[in-house]
């Protein structure tokens, strides 16, 4: 297909096919690399009341910046990813400290800002600033490589450049931003993964998946998920209305969540095998729950939660000091950053 068919075609289908959506019509950048940032690794209908929030409780760049990691955390918590908000609050405050509060209008100053790779920073200079480089995601290699027959191994990290090299020969100019607009709405919501809807796609004559019967092998990955799978045990001690928590620390998933005191095994064992390894003096074993499985990317995680119920504040106290957690009432709880596994508990058992 020859690439200028392709590219009015494609702006032709967006013109009356694109999505709705609060950030587009606009040139505001922070905006925009708020849109990006929570849409990476994240579909519109859940990021979305996440942007809506974002928005409303920091209107700015400077609001974002001034803001606490905890607070920003705890608005982000259930999106997962949560390096994301981290690099997103780093972000901010470098457009204040070091671009004024403005963000920079060039790909490759962009590229120097926390947390901006390549396809945020092309989202942000082609769409905010009419700059003309081309994004380049899941959906742009799903729809570039059966439209134009591109067998270049995605898991690859060189592969990037090739379908980069593609988009940006074929970017208009004059209208870079709805270009990549038009490219993800298309795989997202036409050229998708599963069953796309191949009998009413503009370029189905010419699209080289249809035509040589390839849309499940394209585009090519080879690379394989390697699945951890982890049992987390949780002790809620518990003191008169009080739990000990503590926040999680890096070189680990949830940095800067909080959870409970955490017995993690290799494989499953006995809840009796758990309490074995704490010292039940003055505790009352309570409610132990059923086994909950949550998924991540690379992880599954299988956790239980124990609730201990210590009689006397001096041990209460004694164990805080021990295992270096902190004493939290339910309403300093609720406003902590929790992951969603620890979360989804609290509000079904304390909340």
């Amino acid at each position: 297909m020859q690439a200028e068919v392709f590219v009015n075609q494609l702006i032709k289908w967006y013109q009356t096919q694109k999505r709705e959506l609060p950030w587009r019509g606009i040139a505001d950048p922070y905006k925009i690399w708020l849109s990006e940032i929570i849409l990476q690794q994240t579909r519109v209908n859940q990021g979305l009341p996440y942007y809506l929030r974002f928005t409303a409780t920091y209107p700015t760049v400077q609001d974002l910046a001034n803001a606490s990691e905890a607070e920003v955390l705890r608005l982000w918590q259930g999106l997962g990813y949560y390096s994301r908000a981290r690099n997103l609050h780093a972000c901010a405050k470098m457009v204040v400290n070091e671009y004024n509060g403005s963000f920079p209008d060039s790909f490759d100053e962009l590229l120097k800002l926390k947390g901006i790779g390549r396809y945020t920073a092309a989202a942000i200079a082609s769409l905010a600033f009419n700059k003309a480089n081309a994004v380049v995601d899941g959906n742009v290699y799903r729809v570039l490589s059966r439209v134009f027959g591109i067998t270049n191994d995605i898991s690859e990290a060189k592969t990037q450049r090739v379908f980069e090299a593609k988009a940006n020969v074929m970017i208009p100019a004059d209208q870079p931003g709805d270009f990549n607009q038009a490219l993800m709405d298309f795989g997202a919501t036409h050229c998708t993964p599963k069953k796309p809807l191949c009998i009413t796609c503009p370029f189905q004559a010419e699209c080289f998946a249809f035509n040589k019967g390839m849309i499940d092998q394209l585009p090519v990955k080879t690379k394989k998920v390697k699945v951890r799978k982890r049992y987390f045990y949780y002790l809620l001690f518990e003191h008169k209305g009080k739990l000990l928590m503590k926040e999680r620390g890096p070189k680990d998933i949830w940095q800067g969540l909080n959870d409970f005191y955490l017995i993690e095994e290799k494989k499953p064992i006995a809840v009796e095998s758990v309490l074995a390894k704490v010292d039940l003096q003055g505790i009352t074993v309570g409610d132990i729950s059923e086994p909950v499985k949550h998924i991540l990317t690379h992880q599954q995680i299988f956790a239980q939660f124990i609730r201990l119920e210590v009689k006397e504040m001096n041990k209460f106290v004694a164990l805080s000091n021990d295992l270096e957690l902190k004493s939290f009432g339910l309403k300093a709880i609720h406003d902590l950053p929790k992951p969603v596994l620890v979360n989804n508990y609290l509000k079904e058992n304390l909340f």
